[in-house]
Order: C-alpha cells, then sequence, then structure tokens
C-alpha cells in the first residue's frame, strides 16, 4: 500500500496550482468587491502565488514526461510557498510596527481615475485594512503558505512505505 505522500506526489503540483489560485482569487474578490486596496507588499505576496502557479503548471507538464522528477518539483514549489510566507511574515512585521519599512507607492492601472479632483489615496503597509479575530490578511497568507510548505516537503521527502 502506498503512503499519502506518495499518492499525492504526482497531483500535488495541480493542488499547489489550486490553493494558490484560491489565494489570489480571494485577495482579488476582497479587492474588487471589498473595496480593499492592496498596497505595496500585499502586490508582492501576490507575486510569490503567482510564482506557485507558474510552477505548479510547468511541473504538471514535466512530470508527464519525467515522473521522476516529483520530488524535486515538489520541494521547488515548497521553497516557493516558503518564499510567500516570509514576504507575508515581514508584511506582519511592518503591520504590528516591530520593524519600520517604507512602502512605495505604486500605481495600479486598474484604478486609474481621469478625474484630476479626485483624491488619491495610496494604502499604507504600516496599517491593518482588514483582520480577523486579530489576524491580518498577511497573518493569514504566512499561516496558509506556511502549512503548505510543509505538506510539499512531507510529500516531496517523505520516504515511500514498503507494504
Amino acid at each position: 500500500m502506498l503512503s499519502l505522500a506518495s499518492r499525492l506526489r504526482p497531483v500535488w503540483p495541480v493542488l499547489a496550482l489550486l490553493a494558490s489560485a484560491a489565494m489570489l482569487a480571494t485577495a482579488h474578490a476582497f479587492q474588487r468587491f471589498g473595496g480593499l486596496q492592496p498596497c505595496p507588499m500585499c502586490l508582492d505576496q501576490r507575486n510569490w502565488h503567482w510564482a506557485v502557479v507558474g510552477t505548479g503548471a510547468l511541473s504538471f507538464v514535466a512530470l508527464r514526461f519525467q515522473p521522476g522528477l516529483a520530488r524535486w518539483l515538489s520541494a521547488l514549489i515548497g521553497l516557493a510557498f516558503i518564499g510567500s510566507m516570509g514576504m507575508a511574515l515581514y508584511h506582519v512585521a511592518v503591520e504590528q510596527h516591530w520593524v519600520a519599512a517604507t512602502c512605495d507607492a505604486r500605481i495600479d492601472a486598474d484604478n486609474l481615475s481621469f478625474d484630476l479632483n479626485a483624491a488619491v489615496v495610496v494604502p499604507k503597509c504600516d496599517e491593518i485594512a482588514w483582520q480577523m479575530f486579530g489576524i491580518s490578511m498577511a497573518g493569514y497568507n504566512a499561516i496558509v503558505s506556511g502549512l503548505l510548505a510543509l505538506a510539499s516537503f512531507a510529500i516531496a521527502f517523505l520516504p515511500e512505505r514498503k507494504a
């Protein structure tokens, strides 16, 4: 009988891709429907999830030709999740004022307005825009990314179970 990690290994790239796509969809829903504009650090966190989506898609295709790479590709996906968790933890530290950081303003093409009299509001990285149970969106991103990284490394490195 195969272990759970052995059974998940061939499909893990797709599961990781779907998890990161769900995280991105949630962030975009908060922006589009909740009116919460992302700060630059929020956008940087999204970039890590886009990296997981791309790595997951390429890994899924690569596994069709080289199934022996499943462990290495799962570990690579785990590293991308570690990057996401690290960026999210840094954002939490900035939100909690544990570290001082400057938040450079970036232009979001979706929010361009041609009304010259409209007020320009730049979201600040050190202000919590939304939280639940005392945990900000960056905090939830860190928790979920950390759990997905652990799952990736477990799938990559747990040994095969001999029947």
